[in-house]
């Protein structure tokens, strides 16, 4: 997983949208595509989009692809920025 694509995927609001669907579980492509006025062809790019950034993760089962998130990407997107802030208890560098 690449910083690069993470963040690429998380400045559009339509995928943010998404992902906090997804906070709530499971969903095909047409489940996430009722609460979004765009084509399928559409959610299905942002859904490209947002499984080449690993925070999705995709199941096939019969004749539906179902989508979760991927909160392991989230946690450490979040541990980096974490750090990057800093806590205030590590040593300054000389």
């Amino acid at each position: 997983m690449g910083f690069g694509e993470t963040f690429k995927a998380l400045s559009d609001p339509a995928r943010r949208d998404i992902l906090s669907l997804l906070r709530e579980g499971r969903m095909s492509a047409g489940e996430i595509g009722a609460h979004f006025d765009m084509t399928g062809a559409t959610i299905s790019y942002h859904l490209k989009i947002l499984k080449k950034a690993g925070l999705v993760f995709e199941t096939r089962e019969k004749n539906y692809i179902y989508y979760t998130l991927n909160t392991s990407v989230v946690e450490e997107v979040m541990l980096w920025l974490s750090e990057l802030k800093g806590d205030g208890t590590h040593a300054e560098s000389k």
